[in-house]
């Protein structure tokens, strides 16, 4: 029996909402999350604005004592992992425990604690080191703390592949239920590095926008002005189960995963390969998994970060694979991360929950900030205003530093 893989729940958070009605609502409405940086004193700083995750309480879903062991990212992980489980409506019971894993990335961990921890250390020596620092700190935790809470006892991984993390969480995750090692899986990404060491080395590269007098068009797309991406912290988690045990418990389908590709640009460190030619390779992979042809899929949901050389060379990748399909305008390209920022880490999980509202609702989220396309960008961009559009197919890029492309393609669930 060939063994396929659903989605049963998502869980958002991020700059623009703290639950996945939250975050579909803002896209819709072209919000975006960007504002001056409430998390640390910014004088100095070239760049002062991030898409801060805003009125969170960790204690909504961590106890206080434990809600201190734990990195920011960790507390995003939960509250997203909540909402995942509660719609997906799956109780881990002793009978399937070991049929439930959980594969939860991060791109750097609980970078806010690393900064306290060496204050800490320089200001009063080794013994002012919390014993919680390494636990707190280190990126598996995410997926550790949420198997302990949960009793998720079945494959546990964390994947750290810079902003491809959550995309190859998911589609390892995907592959991991495929091959039969366990039915369910808790898969995803979450980061929280607003954090001064972090925008102050992301600025140091000249990798951020500098447009700190209006940050809520800072992050334009496939904009000719563009200058940078903006910073953002969050999580999405996706629950993932075999088609059939889903179906014996009376579960909710949201969405299938048909799809999975991943390449490497073998090229440069945090420069992107000629043409997007990784980037060509891991969508292709990804059409070859999921047995389908270009002119199938209707929507893309770019990685697209705003940075002059990314947006261009991924318009072009696009362009290569998908032929007149995308020059024609039939293939629909936006990117959400205009509104959200950039979750690092914690971006492929997001864009992949926000990709299968799309496909649920029939509705495309826009690229805000679009108002002078790149010459060298020539799809639809979804300029600005969200519109509905009839597709049943969708794919999400995710891709990283050292060259790192993940796809993944979804269907949208009828039957």
């Amino acid at each position: 029996m060939n063994r396929r893989v659903v989605i049963t729940g998502l869980g958002l958070v991020c700059g623009v909402g703290n639950t996945a009605l939250e975050v579909w609502q803002q896209l819709l409405a072209g919000a975006s999350g960007a504002g001056p940086i409430q998390a640390f004193d910014t004088t100095g700083f070239p760049v002062t604005f991030a898409c801060e995750v805003k009125n969170f309480d960790p204690l909504n879903f961590v106890d206080k004592k434990e809600a201190r062991k734990m990195g920011r990212f960790i507390h995003f992980a939960f509250a997203a992992t909540h909402e995942a489980l509660t719609q997906s409506g799956l109780q881990i019971t002793p009978e399937i425990a070991d049929r439930v894993g959980v594969f939860i990335g991060s791109g750097i961990g609980g970078f806010e604690i690393i900064e306290r921890e060496h204050a800490s250390l320089l200001a009063g020596g080794p013994r002012k080191i919390s014993p919680f620092f390494i636990p707190s700190t280190i990126v598996n935790m995410a997926a550790g703390q949420i198997s302990i809470r949960y009793g998720a006892q079945g494959p546990i991984s964390a994947t750290a592949t810079a902003c491809a993390t959550s995309a190859n969480s998911i589609g390892d995750s995907v592959r991991m239920i495929l091959h039969g090692d366990a039915d369910v899986m808790i898969a995803g990404g979450s980061e929280a590095s607003v954090t001064a060491l972090a925008v102050g080395g992301f600025a140091a590269m000249r990798a951020l926008s500098t447009r700190n007098d209006e940050p809520q068009k800072a992050s334009r797309p496939f904009d000719k002005d563009r200058d940078g991406f903006v910073i953002g912290e969050g999580a999405g988690i996706l629950i993932l189960e075999e088609l059939e045990f889903a179906k014996k418990r009376g579960a909710k389908i949201l969405a299938e995963v048909i799809g999975y590709g991943m390449s490497a640009d073998a090229y440069h460190m945090t420069g992107i390969a000629p043409e997007g030619l990784g980037a060509q390779r891991s969508m292709r992979a990804a059409l070859k998994d999921a047995g389908i042809a270009p002119e199938e899929v209707g929507y893309v949901n770019a990685h697209a970060t705003s940075t002059p050389a990314g947006d261009g060379n991924e318009s072009l990748a696009v362009e290569k694979v998908f032929g007149e399909h995308a020059l024609s305008g039939k293939l629909k390209v936006s990117a959400t991360k205009s509104m959200t920022g950039h979750l690092l880490g914690g971006a492929g999980g997001l864009e992949a929950g926000i990709t299968i509202l799309a496909l649920q609702n029939q509705m495309l989220p826009p690229t805000i900030n679009l108002e002078n396309v790149d010459p060298e960008c020539k799809l639809d961009y979804v300029p600005n205003q969200a519109i509905p559009y009839s597709f049943d197919v969708a794919l999400s890029n995710s891709f990283g530093f050292g060259g790192i492309n993940a796809s993944l393609i979804m269907r949208r669930w009828t039957e």
